[in-house]
C-alpha cells in the first residue's frame, strides 16, 4: 500500500519524503522535469511567470500520467540574455542550465528512474534544450525528452490567438496564468505590445531564413508582445486541457502504458 502520494493523483518529489518516494518508485517510468526562468513579463505579469506555469503545468500532466510519472522541483532560472536589459532579468548561461539538468538527471537515476521529459514553459530555453537533450542522452545512457508546456495545443491556438505576434506576456501567456496562476498578472495594467517596428528583428523571429540574437526591447519598448487585454481563464483552460491531453496521450505511446483520459 503506498503510504502517500503527496499531492494527492500527483508525485510531486518537493512534497514527498524519502518512503512515499520509495513506494512511488514501484510504479514510476518517467521523472517530469519543469523548467522555467526569471525575467521580466511586461508590466502586467510578474517575473517568475515561466517558472511557475511550468510547475502547475507538470503537477496536470503528472495527474494525468499518475502513478507512472514523478514530477521534480522546477529548474526557476533559464536561458534569458534576450531580456537581460529589463531590471530583474537573471540569465543563465546555456551551459549552467545542461550542467543543472545533468546533475539532477544523473541523481534520478541512481534511484532507477531512466526516462525524462525537460517540460519547459519558456521559449529561451528551447535550443539548449535540445543541445541537453541529445547529449545527455548519449552521456547518460537514459532516454530524455523535451515539450513546451502548451505548444501542442494546436487547435485552441489557432482559435483564440488573433495577433500576427504573440508568444511573450500575450494573450496566449496570460490566459494560461489567469488560469493556472492568477496571481501572476496584474489585471490593472494588461496591455498590449509597444512594438518596435522597423528593427532587425523582424528578419530574425522564428519562420525566416535567418535566425539570430536580438535584444528584447528592440522588438517591444514594454517588454511583451500580442494583446493580453483578450486575454480570458476560458482560453486558459482550453489551451491547457488540449495540450495536457495531447502530452499525456503521446507519453503514454512512449511509456507503453494505458492510464484513464485526462479531463
Amino acid at each position: 500500500m503506498n503510504r502517500n502520494q503527496g499531492t494527492g493523483h500527483v508525485y510531486q518529489l518537493t512534497d514527498m519524503t524519502w518512503e512515499e518516494v520509495e513506494d512511488a518508485l514501484k510504479t514510476v517510468k518517467l521523472a517530469i522535469i519543469p523548467i522555467g526562468s526569471q525575467e521580466q513579463h511586461g508590466p502586467h505579469m510578474v517575473e517568475s511567470c515561466d517558472s511557475v506555469l511550468a510547475r502547475e503545468m507538470a503537477k496536470k500532466l503528472g495527474q494525468a500520467l499518475y502513478p507512472f510519472t514523478l514530477v521534480t522541483p522546477t529548474v526557476n532560472m533559464g536561458v534569458s540574455q534576450h531580456h537581460i536589459h529589463f531590471p530583474g532579468t537573471i540569465t543563465l548561461e546555456p551551459a549552467t542550465l545542461i550542467a543543472i539538468l545533468k546533475d539532477m538527471v544523473t541523481s534520478l537515476k541512481q534511484h532507477g528512474i531512466k526516462k525524462f521529459l525537460f517540460f519547459n514553459a519558456h521559449g529561451g530555453n528551447q535550443s539548449t534544450l535540445n543541445v541537453a537533450c541529445t547529449t545527455l542522452t548519449k552521456d547518460l545512457h537514459v532516454d530524455i525528452y523535451y515539450a513546451k508546456t502548451t505548444a501542442s495545443a494546436k487547435k485552441a491556438i489557432g482559435t483564440y490567438m488573433t495577433s500576427k505576434l504573440f508568444g511573450h506576456s500575450c494573450e496566449r501567456e496570460v490566459s494560461e496564468a489567469l488560469y493556472l496562476a492568477p496571481d501572476l498578472v496584474r489585471r490593472s495594467k494588461i496591455t498590449k505590445g509597444n512594438i518596435q517596428y522597423g528593427g532587425k528583428w523582424e528578419n530574425l523571429r522564428p519562420g525566416h531564413a535567418i535566425q539570430g540574437f536580438y535584444a528584447y526591447e528592440e522588438m517591444t519598448s514594454n517588454g511583451c508582445i500580442g494583446d493580453a487585454t483578450k486575454a480570458t481563464e476560458e482560453i486558459g483552460e482550453k489551451i491547457v486541457h488540449e495540450a495536457i491531453e495531447n502530452l499525456s496521450h503521446e507519453l503514454q505511446k512512449i511509456l507503453n502504458v494505458n492510464v484513464t483520459s485526462y479531463s
